[in-house]
Formats: C-alpha cells, sequence, structure tokens
C-alpha cells in the first residue's frame, strides 16, 4: 500500500506543480480545463490512498493530516517521498 501511495504523492505533487505553472502564465491557459480536472481525480487518489496507507500502516491522526496537508503546499511532497522511503525501510526490516 506504501508504495501504491508513493506512486499517488508524486503524481499529485507534480500535478500541482503544474498547475501552479499555469498559474504564473509558463503553461498556455488553454489547457486549465484538462490539466485541471487530471489534478482533481489525482488530488482524490491521493487522499484515498493516504487513509488506506494510514489506517494500514497505523499512523496517529497527527501523521496523517500532516501528509494530506502536504498536498495543498507546494513541494511538500518531497518531505512526504523520504517520510514515505523510511516507512517501507520500517517494513522490509519487520
Amino acid at each position: 500500500m506504501l508504495k501504491l501511495f508513493r506512486v499517488a504523492s508524486l503524481l499529485e505533487g507534480t500535478s500541482y506543480l503544474v498547475i501552479l505553472c499555469i498559474s504564473l502564465g509558463i503553461i498556455s491557459r488553454d489547457l486549465v480545463f484538462t490539466i485541471g480536472m487530471a489534478h482533481g481525480v489525482l488530488f482524490i487518489f491521493y487522499f484515498v490512498t493516504s487513509l488506506l496507507a494510514s489506517h494500514k500502516n497505523d499512523w496517529p491522526l497527527v501523521v496523517w493530516l500532516m501528509v494530506f496537508f502536504a498536498a495543498v503546499i507546494p513541494f511538500a511532497f518531497v518531505p512526504v517521498e523520504i517520510f514515505l522511503q523510511k516507512e517501507l525501510r520500517k517494513t522490509k526490516n519487520i
């Protein structure tokens, strides 16, 4: 489940940065609907997989909230990725 959540985190974080590029005028505004729809779907996927990963790994509510709120902060998916790598190492050692 953590591997799937890692994929969701990276995809959602990247799509968020693409949305910000549209806001800054780097990418054409003609793509707002398409990229916005893709980002919305990825955000929902991120939310659901974060709940599933949190439940399966018995994360406290505070940890899940930090992981969830990282989805709305640009580049916060990088610390989440580091956290998930540590979690994966812990599960492999058990």
